[in-house]
């Protein structure tokens, strides 16, 4: 089954790619971690999507310099949003940087889900990025900075 998995994952159309990847993900094989890394640049928004998920779900913290540079450069922000709440599924320490410039990012999503992965890494050298997103026009992204800064200060 595993290998039937990563041969859909690499070979596969667009469905069956990203329902290979939804399958690797909760099946729980680490195996799979090195196949998901690679599809990564999958041409596929949905598929890259889904990989980054069963990347989180893996516990895949390989991948986090990989998801990193999607959180950064993918120009889909379905991707990117994921990257940014898969990064703090992870809790990844090292993605703070990249994590606080995404509290600028075009798509609202984004911002979203990298307030909240700040607030769940629980680094409090973000709290002058979030303090400042404060000032975001999107009300739904002003909430989650807030509740990242009360994670983060207690206040």
């Amino acid at each position: 089954m595993l290998e039937d998995l990563l041969d859909k994952l690499k070979n596969g159309n667009a469905p069956a790619r990203y329902t290979a990847a939804n399958k690797l993900g909760k099946m729980g094989e680490m195996a799979a971690i090195d196949h998901l890394i690679d599809a990564l640049d999958d041409e596929d928004e949905m598929v890259r999507d889904n990989v980054i998920f069963a990347l989180g779900e893996l516990g895949g913290s390989s991948a986090v310099p990989r998801i990193i540079r999607v959180l950064k450069s993918d120009k889909s922000g379905r991707a990117r949003k994921s990257a940014a709440k898969t990064l703090g599924m992870l809790k990844a320490g090292s993605s703070v940087r990249a994590l606080t410039a995404a509290l600028k990012d075009e798509d609202f999503k984004v911002r979203k889900s990298a307030a909240r992965a700040l607030g769940r890494i629980g680094d409090t050298s973000a709290v002058p990025a979030l303090t400042e997103a404060l000032k975001d026009p999107d009300l739904t992204v002003v909430k989650y900075v807030e509740d990242a800064l009360e994670r983060l200060t207690g206040l």
